[in-house]
């Protein structure tokens, strides 16, 4: 007796389980078009983070790399500090910038952001 109703309690609570699992298992081994289709979402939102991030952030790093990489004397240049001047010398990374009459710096290539204008 008391093995019957063990295995009617069991078969009660399995049964749901196991509808459960076939349910969700069956929805996601439905096919290789099924399959696709499901990652056309996760496709999707990686082309849009390449293009709208990714891409734009490679252009701008390219642009300033060329813009360092042809710094010559006499460019007007801002730090990264925000200071403005203009180059009076220029080694292999390191550049002499003449910020006032007679004050000049030596700074690193890397340390400039943009060309004054």
């Amino acid at each position: 007796m008391i093995r019957q109703i063990t295995a009617t309690m069991l078969l009660m609570v399995a049964t749901p389980q196991l509808a459960l699992a076939d349910g969700i298992l069956g929805g996601l081994s439905g096919g290789g078009a099924g399959g696709l289709l499901s990652m056309a979402p996760l496709v999707l939102i990686m082309a849009i983070f390449y293009f709208l991030l990714i891409r734009p952030q490679q252009k701008r790093f390219k642009a300033r790399k060329t813009m360092i990489d042809e710094l010559k004397k006499g460019d007007k240049v801002i730090t990264a500090g925000g200071i403005y001047g203009q180059v009076t010398d220029v080694n292999n990374d390191l550049l002499k910038v003449e910020l006032a009459d007679g004050v000049r710096v030596r700074i690193q290539r890397d340390t400039i952001t943009a060309l004054a204008d």
